[in-house]
């Protein structure tokens, strides 16, 4: 299965255009506080540039109805990326989904989405996930894997956690926010690379 690929926290059109270069699957913009922030408007218009089979994702963290409001309507995300007890209060409306975050070292549910973020505990920081309790999650449902990854051990936590996607921003920046086209191409590559393995092999522990 191929490993579906989350570029997040892009904040120019130039960062958008080599996530796009470079074959990523799905694109995140941060409107939670961080130095990858961007405005619901920025958000918009750099989402213009991007083809219909790569995904948009709102990434948010704890926001009320109205900044929900107001980013879905700027950018119309297909999907709104935010931790899980948040959508206790967020009603989406159209086609926009929910993405709930899961955190490294919290007790799980009984009962998962079909579609879920695994995070480290602080988003963005570069910490590297859990990757046994991810490998536990996505036994069960498809897990897309956050937290630490770039471009020399995503291979590694592909082959471990077998998930439905990886998902990095820190580890593909030359320096805190800042985007690296070339960083960006070696996570793609890197990916693709764990994916041809597993497929020839086969999915194996």
């Amino acid at each position: 299965m191929r490993t579906q690929i989350k570029i997040c926290g892009l904040s120019s059109i130039e960062m958008v255009s080599a996530a796009i270069d470079a074959g990523a699957d799905a694109v995140g913009f941060v409107f939670a506080e961080s130095p990858r922030r961007v405005t619901p408007e920025a958000a918009g218009r750099m989402a213009e540039s991007l083809p219909e089979s790569v995904i948009s994702v709102a990434v948010m963290r704890h926001p009320d109805e109205h900044e929900v409001e107001e980013v879905v309507k700027a950018l119309d995300p297909e999907f709104l990326q935010t931790d899980v007890e948040d959508f206790d209060h967020i009603q989406l409306v159209g086609p926009c989904r929910p993405l709930p975050v899961f955190r490294a070292g919290r007790p799980m549910p009984e009962k998962l989405p079909r579609l879920l973020l695994f995070e480290g505990p602080v988003s963005g920081s570069g910490e590297v996930a859990d990757w046994s309790q991810a490998r536990a999650l996505a036994a069960k449902t498809r897990v897309i894997l956050a937290g630490g990854l770039h471009p020399g051990n995503v291979g590694g936590a592909i082959r471990t956690v077998r998930p439905y996607g990886v998902d990095v921003s820190s580890g593909v920046e030359s320096s805190r926010g800042i985007k690296d086209p070339e960083l960006i191409r070696r996570f793609v590559e890197a990916v693709r690379k764990a994916d041809r393995q597993k497929d020839f092999i086969g999915d194996v522990s």
